[in-house]
């Protein structure tokens, strides 16, 4: 297939563009343009429910949260976002349909509360009708699941469980994600939470930049070998199951406009 060149910026301004990403129907987000011109998009009903973004330093990992996690706003879903650097994500604090949580006493406990909407919805046995989709958007995933085990081993009781609550909670949900309309998106290598195959086989898409060999091999293993990483911002690869990978430049979407767009969507203005 002919390759074209891909553009250096892809901004959710550009023309047309945003219009495009509002004719996308409910549960699908543009991540970007491939080198062949194709869209290529996150579809979370088809095949498994979640998303894997893992970068090296500077890759745009949290653009790429921010982004999707944007999209599926637009279209009506709730969100909870996941901020251990408690900056990253400011755009969250302002809106009405999302809970931001920063420091890892928060995060512990969203997600403690995550595991009991989770139980709510799988009660409902598939009839979800005006229930609205859950993102869970988890930034810096490694680092945080670390320090949730940590928090839980000061704070728990003798008869509690050895296992942070939160970290089940998140595993539950990546789990059973699909039949109470909860779809998680990772930043980060996640290999506490990703220890086993069948793990990483609930993520559909895996979006990487910059990272090194082993962490494609991990990651990817069934796209073989490893392309060349660009340094170019908003690069990535996208693996999704058997299809073909290429180099895809990433929608940009900043902090402002997001806002912007949720707020006032009648805003023609990005």
């Amino acid at each position: 297939m002919k390759k074209t060149v891909l553009p250096k910026m892809l901004s959710f301004s550009a023309p047309d563009l945003r219009e495009q990403i509002e004719a996308l129907p409910e549960g699908t987000a543009l991540i970007g343009i491939s080198t062949t011109g194709q869209a290529i998009a996150v579809d979370l009903d088809a095949e498994a429910p979640h998303v894997l973004v893992c970068t090296g330093a500077g890759g745009g990992s949290t653009t790429m949260l921010r982004t999707l996690t944007a999209q599926f706003l637009h279209q009506g879903a709730h969100a909870l976002v996941l901020d251990p650097k408690r900056i990253s994500h400011l755009w969250a604090k302002t809106l009405p349909t999302v809970t931001h949580r920063g420091n890892i006493a928060g995060i512990h406990d969203a997600l403690t509360g995550l595991a009991t909407e989770l139980q709510r919805r799988l009660r409902l046995d598939g009839d979800l009708t005006g229930v609205p989709r859950l993102i869970v958007a988890m930034d810096e995933a490694d680092a945080t699941v670390r320090q949730l085990a940590r928090y839980w081993k000061t704070f728990r009781r003798n008869d509690e469980p050895r296992t942070s609550p939160a970290v089940i909670a998140l595993e539950e949900a990546i789990w059973a994600g699909r039949e109470a309309r909860i779809h998680v998106i990772l930043d980060g290598r996640a290999n506490r939470i990703l220890a086993g195959t069948s793990a990483r086989e609930q993520f559909a898409t895996v979006i990487l930049s910059r990272v090194t060999t082993d962490t494609w091999r991990r990651l990817a293993p069934i796209a073989v070998p490893a392309p060349k990483q660009s340094r170019h911002p908003g690069r990535f690869h996208v693996i999704q199951h058997d299809r073909p990978v290429h180099e895809t430049q990433a929608v940009v979407m900043t902090d402002a406009e997001v806002v912007d767009w949720l707020t006032d969507p009648d805003n023609n203005q990005s």
